[in-house]
């Protein structure tokens, strides 16, 4: 009786991974398009980190496409000369690290 409860468990944790496994793939498919939509990463000169706020100043911010942006999850969007005030959540450190990493490539 009791294997059957430890059977039930395993398989709840299997399917549990492959979910945050599929949500993880999302998560930078998402990252490809918002960097997309900023121009590529040419275009992107500096970026910041500042709570849920993800700063990044621009080459040409006539490239970068606010609705698209918005369309992704983000909360607000404010331009102030060539930078842009991208207000993301919890995942902005994330987007940091992730156009970090694609620089160093």
């Amino acid at each position: 009786m009791e294997y059957k409860y430890i059977i039930i468990g395993v398989v709840v944790l299997i399917i549990l991974l492959a979910i945050l496994k599929s949500m993880k793939k999302d998560a930078h498919l998402e990252v490809n398009k918002l960097i997309e939509y900023l121009g590529g990463i040419d275009n992107i000169v500096d970026k910041q980190v500042n709570l849920s706020r993800f700063i990044v100043t621009l080459r040409d911010v006539k490239l970068a496409q606010k609705e698209e942006i918005q369309k992704l999850g983000a909360k607000g969007i404010v331009e102030i000369d060539n930078q842009l005030k991208i207000i993301l959540g919890p995942n902005s450190k994330q987007l940091k690290r992730y156009i970090d990493e694609l620089r160093k490539k």
